[in-house]
């Protein structure tokens, strides 16, 4: 059994989940398909597909889609990520600001842009480079269909 997506590039990293406890990365994302969200507050990009984002996941959970959004930001103040998070995203995970982490992250898979979405296979490489892209004109395509998809692929 693969035990967690990613667990060896977050191992020891404290994920913060909605309603504000912590858990450990690796328990948490284990088994479960993980998507890394690269965005900030201050971005109208993102601020337009954040919600795209929320509506995918809350479908894709709904059907019993073992998923997980991982939130690494991009903000300049703890604040402006904890507002963000809590008025605007999914009831998933963020890496806590200030965290050495997510420099690795944003280094190791070569975020120039944002908002950037990756589809991250269970040993850390990328299954789907821009899948903002595709959730965001996945057409007539449900959350389920795609999660499939990548799920084919991932595991």
């Amino acid at each position: 059994l693969q035990l967690a997506i990613m667990s060896e590039k977050l191992a020891g990293v404290e994920l913060v989940i909605a309603g504000g406890s912590k858990v450990d990365a690796a328990v948490h994302l284990a088994d479960k398909l993980v998507l890394l969200y690269f965005s900030a507050s201050w971005c109208p990009p993102c601020q337009r597909f954040t919600p795209l984002l929320k509506r995918f996941y809350e479908e894709a959970k709904e059907a019993g889609k073992d998923l997980e959004v991982i939130f690494v930001s991009r903000d300049r103040e703890e604040d402006a990520l904890v507002e963000y998070y809590k008025e605007h995203m999914g009831a998933w995970a963020y890496i806590e600001f200030g965290n050495e982490k997510i420099q690795e992250l944003l280094k190791e898979y070569e975020v120039k842009t944002i908002p950037s979405l990756k589809v991250i296979k269970p040993d850390g490489t990328v299954l789907v480079q821009d899948a903002r892209t595709e959730v965001q004109d996945r057409g007539d395509k449900s959350a389920v269909d795609l999660c499939e998809e990548w799920e084919a692929f991932a595991f």
